[in-house]
């Protein structure tokens, strides 16, 4: 069985997308980190980085103990490895042309775009420098994904984890200070994968746990998910 500790942001969209297109059982495990779910000792064990999502795979491929992995990236990897799907095996020069592509996300559009999303919408101050100098940052490396999409329907060639790990922070494009019709290929592949049944699917299962927005946020929750205070114990 697949455990998947899980709230719906980017990050853990990124994963409901690959179990859903391909079509694994799994159990989701709310870890709300507007309440300080991500700092309990029992998640800290599998995540010690307190962040989600993370996985528990109770029945490996090798060995018969637990697998416990953290950090969305790592967790496509393991996922497109123990299943063969969604990333080409060892020794294939298109696994690494994923993969490159996977890590770009990692290091550049996730961070970049996380930190759009922070100065524009969560910060407690709005700071004019902060704000320009991430929506332009997310306008280069979504021209960067842009000008990868001219001659191909997917990052990689064929529908893979470097496009399951990107396409979630593409979806709050409008509030990153985006619009698409500026990076037409990407519009393209944009819509290709939202118009999926599994993407489609993925994004229900968000939904049913929470919206995943600022709108009903606290400024106490505010305060717990960036960090700047630990959740009060009973």
């Amino acid at each position: 069985m697949l455990k998947l500790y899980y709230w719906p942001t980017p990050n853990g969209h990124k994963i409901t997308l690959f179990l859903e297109e391909a079509e694994l059982p799994y159990e989701l495990v709310p870890v709300d980190i507007t309440k300080g779910d991500q700092f309990q000792p029992e998640f800290l064990k599998i995540s010690p980085n307190n962040r989600m999502p993370a996985l528990v795979d109770t029945e490996p491929k090798v060995g018969s103990d637990p697998i416990s992995v953290f950090e969305s990236g790592a967790i496509l990897e393991y996922l497109a490895d123990k299943t063969g799907k969604f990333l080409p095996p060892f020794g294939d020069p298109k696994r690494y042309e994923t993969l490159q592509w996977l890590y770009w996300q990692m290091g550049g559009l996730g961070p970049m775009a996380g930190q759009n999303h922070h100065f524009n919408r969560y910060a407690p101050e709005k700071i004019a420098y902060a704000i320009n100098r991430y929506v332009k940052e997310t306008a280069r490396l979504y021209g960067v994904l842009d000008k990868r999409l001219a001659d191909r329907d997917y990052v990689a060639g064929d529908y893979s984890i470097a496009d399951m790990a990107s396409y979630p922070w593409i979806v709050a494009h409008e509030a990153q200070g985006q619009d698409l019709n500026d990076f037409p290929n990407l519009k393209k592949w944009f819509e290709r994968i939202r118009g999926k049944e599994s993407v489609q699917r993925a994004y229900q299962k968000g939904k049913s746990i929470s919206s995943g927005t600022s709108a009903n946020m606290t400024d106490e929750a505010r305060r717990i998910l960036f960090g700047i205070e630990k959740p009060k114990t009973a």
